[in-house]
């Protein structure tokens, strides 16, 4: 396992990505806050580069690997956002990328992620385990694997995600109840998790999660780390994984709240949502989180809320698919 981060390695990621990652807005909608009967800030990180808040893990980890890096070539395992951010910051400090991607990612994530200079490698994601492949990659090479959630500097970079929210809500002079986080591997949640009970040491952190494939709330629930449902697809691509990474969830075990799980036409609903009332254009993992507001998933009534929508990188059939229902 990775050693874990602490908040001041956030801060130190912050500083790293000052000049590089966009600073997303917390994002308010007066005709959200009427239909859960609170206060809903919502942290749009498909506006970040590349569309999702990879990036800022990718290039903190990234910018940290020196000359041996610039040797050795960086290599990670990816549906499509973390190909994407390793991919980006690779180009930026002229490091070599190579990128292992399942054969269904979507199309516009494979292209973006070879658009930035990255080598792709396909494999089948039913059939084939992701890791292993990487780290045989690895080994027979010598790159360096960079893992989408289980890296220390990837995780201190997700957390500016947290850093950021809880700055702009103190600022208004409020204190978070709750904090939605959509939740694949669990970087993103650890990082924010760290961030969260810093400035607010009583928030409820709640994993969101597509229906079918809910292991990090089977997980925390059970006090271990349960395998998830590779089997079944989803739209939720972007948050299907394997199980719980391991340091994710020692930085998140004791420190979440429920559960909330979706279904595929609840996500998809909530991108047409962010489409007509946001302006925003979000993939189906990334909107689980305001998918669950939407459907009353949690008593938010009389609360303040923060929840990311986490990329925006969405098909055009699959967003084609959303504005029909």
């Amino acid at each position: 396992m990775t050693s874990l981060p602490v908040f001041s390695d956030i801060l130190s990621a912050a500083e790293v990505l000052k000049d590089h990652a966009v600073g997303t807005p917390l994002i308010n909608n007066a005709l959200l806050d009427e239909m859960v009967g609170g206060r809903v800030f919502l942290k749009p990180e498909c506006l970040q580069k590349t569309g999702s808040f990879k990036f800022r893990g990718a290039f903190n980890a990234l910018s940290r690997v020196g000359e041996e890096g610039k040797k050795r070539g960086i290599v990670a395992c990816s549906s499509g956002n973390h190909a994407q951010g390793v991919a980006e910051a690779a180009r930026i400090l002229g490091l070599d990328a190579t990128i292992i991607m399942p054969k269904d990612a979507p199309e516009s994530k494979k292209r973006r992620t070879a658009r930035s200079g990255a080598k792709v490698i396909e494999y089948d994601r039913y059939t084939q385990d992701r890791e292993e492949l990487t780290r045989q990659h690895a080994h027979e090479t010598g790159t360096i694997m960079i893992h989408p959630y289980e890296h220390h500097d990837v995780i201190a970079g997700q957390g500016t995600v947290g850093l950021e929210s809880c700055m702009d809500v103190q600022k208004l002079g409020l204190v978070a109840d709750h904090f939605l986080v959509c939740a694949g591997g669990g970087g993103l949640m650890a990082g924010i998790t760290l961030a969260a009970k810093h400035y607010f040491p009583n928030v409820q952190i709640h994993p969101v999660e597509p229906f079918g494939h809910d292991d990090q709330t089977r997980s925390h629930l059970a006090g271990e780390r349960l395998g998830g449902n590779v089997q079944t697809p989803s739209v939720c691509d972007a948050i299907l994984t394997p199980m719980p990474g391991e340091a994710s969830f020692a930085i998140c075990h004791g420190n979440l709240s429920s559960g909330l799980i979706v279904t595929d036409d609840q996500a998809l609903e909530a991108v047409a949502f962010a489409y007509h009332e946001l302006k925003l254009v979000v993939e189906p993992g990334g909107a689980v989180t305001l998918a669950a507001l939407l459907n009353n998933k949690l008593d938010v009534a009389e609360k303040t809320v923060i929840a990311t929508l986490s990329g925006g990188n969405i098909d055009p059939p699959i967003m084609a698919r959303a504005l029909d229902l």
